[in-house]
């Protein structure tokens, strides 16, 4: 059995004092389950508690469904953390622009020009899913200034904020420390062990592959 209250007759200045001290609770613990349990709990007193019900003709497409909400939730949650960005790889296309190397060293510099490709990359390949050249639309970003990059659903350059294109802050952030941790173990490793891909195409009689 539940029990839910809404719009109690509680003071604000209780709630918001209970709000700030589960907030401590979270930052303090090492816990994932008990800061997920404690964001829960702030989303119900600060009266941020929805119900979304999925439906669909399949159990596939359900499946398909429910896995954008996660990933919609997931992405949310993280926006209240740390905020927002404007989407469409444009925030790792500036932040490469805008970084100054100073003085380096070759091997130094080496892995600077690596970072800066690899930021430029995400735009690059959402230009090229949608048709376009990656390379010459990073080139026009390049160009532009703040929130304004190229909004790959409408082919226009605009500002994406404004246009609902947005990325949450901690999921760029984690993304760029996990890849650069991910390329360092790499670089430490004597060797890498990797799957052979397998040809799944048969040939017809023909000699063709099908």
């Amino acid at each position: 059995d539940n029990t839910t209250l809404i719009e109690g007759h509680g003071k604000a200045a209780d709630l918001k004092a209970r709000i700030e001290q589960i907030k401590r609770e979270m930052e303090a613990s090492t816990s994932d389950y008990d800061r997920e349990k404690l964001e829960e709990r702030i989303a119900k007193l600060s009266g941020g508690v929805s119900q979304v019900n999925v439906g669909a003709a399949t159990e596939s497409e359900m499946k398909e469904k429910k896995a954008r909400v996660e990933d919609a939730l997931h992405a949310t949650r993280a926006a209240v953390q740390e905020g927002i960005l404007p989407g469409g790889g444009v925030a790792l296309l500036r932040a490469s622009v805008s970084v100054e190397p100073g003085k380096l060293s070759h091997d130094e510099e080496v892995g600077y020009n690596i970072i800066r490709r690899a930021c430029r990359a995400p735009l690059t390949q959402i230009a090229n899913n949608a048709g376009m050249d990656g390379s010459v639309i990073c080139e026009k970003v390049s160009e532009l200034k703040g929130n304004n990059g190229y909004n790959a659903a409408t082919d226009v350059y605009e500002d994406l904020v404004k246009a609902g294109v947005i990325d949450p802050v901690k999921v760029t952030r984690t993304a760029l420390q996990n890849s650069a941790s991910v390329a360092t173990l790499l670089l430490t490793s004597d060797a890498l062990i990797a799957e052979k891909p397998k040809n799944d195409k048969k040939h017809s009689h023909d000699g063709d592959l099908y």
